[in-house]
């Protein structure tokens, strides 16, 4: 009896199924007002039509039947699969032109009217140890990991539009093959060096007070004071729990991309880990623009923390005079580097 019931459901769902269709693909009765219309007029695409009339009878997902033991492949049709799509190839390019070419504009705009921020007090011929070589490790395992996750990420979002045209269908295939390798095989080097960011910093990373006070005097980068701060700033905390927040999220929709359906077992699940992972890794290449930017050209001396380990003593009382104070009070004063004269170490 249920075996009956099963078939006359399927034979009802088949027959509402074509009646759909023939609904849909059934020319409309002709009156004479159509009969007098131009010829010159066409008719709407009958493909185009019989489509969108059949998404609109269809209220979830269609299945078929599969005698494999994987039953998701019975799915045949999903629409909430046309939103991810669209999602995709036009909302996620949106979302990474505004954030990542915003924050380029407002940079360069930055630099025309601040400059580079200079050291005021000039440099003193003194350093002082900023950070060791774990800590430098740590950094540069994850920095030159996310710059090539970041650029083979980009690719898969804009290669299509921006470089195939220029590189042509046979160099673009072979660069996208051996960036998605590459993709894949870097996100554990990358999720490696956020853990021990994490661990090596977050005792000095916990927010408080003064990072408030450091926002508020504009964190040195607006006028040309130099609020007190601890060993990273108000600023610096902003990057370290965006790095590890966005970098952790970043790491584990990736992972549920790598691994398909192992750790979400729901289609819906894996097309949110998709869109959160485009969506963060967009906003995370914009912020890591910035922190490259105040790194680099945009404050004198600040490379040299993670270049060297050891940075000018005029530039750490400047930026971190609290920090400053603290290791000297230690018994960890400043040295001068090598070949200085005696004069000059003073």
């Amino acid at each position: 009896m249920t075996r009956l019931i099963t078939r006359l459901r399927g034979v009802l769902a088949a027959a509402m199924f074509g009646l759909g269709i023939a609904l849909a693909a059934a020319p409309a009765a002709v009156t004479p007002a159509a009969a007098q219309a131009p010829a010159s007029q066409p008719p709407a695409a009958p493909s185009a039509v019989n489509e969108q009339m059949l998404f609109n009878y269809l209220q979830g997902d269609v299945r078929g039947r599969v005698t494999i033991p994987d039953q998701r492949a019975a799915l045949l049709i999903q629409p909430q699969g046309r939103d991810f799509q669209h999602f995709l190839r036009t909302t996620l390019k949106w979302i990474g032109g505004i954030a990542i070419g915003g924050m380029l504009a407002v940079l360069v705009l930055f630099y025309m009217i601040r400059g580079k921020v200079r050291i005021e007090a000039g440099l003193s011929g003194r350093t002082i140890e900023r950070f060791n070589g774990l800590e430098r490790f740590a950094h540069w395992l994850t920095a030159s990991t996310f710059i090539i996750l970041g650029i083979t990420g980009l690719n898969i979002s804009f290669g299509r539009d921006l470089l195939l045209p220029l590189m042509g269908p046979e160099a673009f295939t072979a660069w996208s093959q051996w960036g998605k390798i590459a993709h894949n095989f870097l996100s554990f080097p990358f999720t490696l060096g956020v853990l021990l960011m994490l661990v090596i910093w977050i005792k000095d990373n916990i927010p408080n007070g003064d990072d408030l006070k450091w926002f508020a005097a504009g964190g040195g980068l607006i006028g040309h004071g130099h609020p007190p701060a601890r060993r990273f700033n108000g600023g610096q905390k902003v990057v370290f729990w965006s790095a590890v927040l966005g970098g952790g999220a970043i790491a584990v929709t990736g992972f549920i991309m790598m691994f398909p359906f192992q750790f979400v077992t729901t289609m819906e699940g894996m097309q949110l880990a998709t869109q959160l992972h485009g969506i963060i890794a967009l906003l995370m290449i914009a912020l890591i623009l910035a922190h490259v930017y105040i790194g680099s050209i945009g404050i004198e001396g600040a490379f040299a923390a993670m270049g060297s380990g050891k940075v000018d003593l005029n530039w750490a009382k400047e930026h971190h005079a609290v920090w400053v104070e603290e290791v000297m009070s230690g018994g960890r004063g400043a040295s001068a580097p090598p070949g200085a004269t005696k004069a000059g170490a003073d």
